[in-house]
């Protein structure tokens, strides 16, 4: 245990966020996910679910200010323009750690495209459809 590091950030996480550079993305995965198929690095939280692994992973990195979309999710198959329960609750995790930065959706096809491209897959213990996230990595500022 380490103090003032959220417990449910593992040693595999905790040393795959420390590595990230800057533009470097990390894809958050619901438990359906084919993560084991799709990444290059895989991490597995399966105590914890998509939003608290979120919450935990934002108290650590900043998102990508350079970029148009910092955070992904994953368009509803058949029915793009709605939006799952679940998204309201990764924005607000994303509100509490940054201002100003709004999820994005991309179709399905394109969402496995970009995860499979990220640093790092974590998969959590998420049962709620849709709960895949992945956020864009950015600088941290001089003191």
């Amino acid at each position: 245990m380490l103090r003032g590091i959220n417990p449910l950030l593992g040693p595999d996480l905790l040393h795959a966020l420390a590595a990230m550079g800057h533009g470097d993305e990390i894809c958050i995965c619901d438990a359906n996910f084919p993560a084991a198929a799709n990444a290059r690095r895989l991490i597995r939280v399966d105590a914890a679910d998509a939003v608290q692994i979120t919450d935990a992973i934002l108290d650590l990195i900043p998102l990508d200010s350079f970029v148009d979309n910092a955070a992904l999710v994953m368009q509803v198959v058949g029915k793009p323009k709605e939006k799952p329960p679940i998204v309201a609750l990764f924005q607000q995790a994303i509100d509490r750690h940054e201002k100003g930065f709004r999820i994005a959706a991309i179709e399905r096809s394109k969402f496995y495209e970009r995860a499979r491209g990220c640093y790092a897959i974590v998969i959590t213990g998420e049962r709620r459809f849709y709960g895949n996230l992945i956020l864009t990595k950015g600088v941290l500022p001089p003191p």
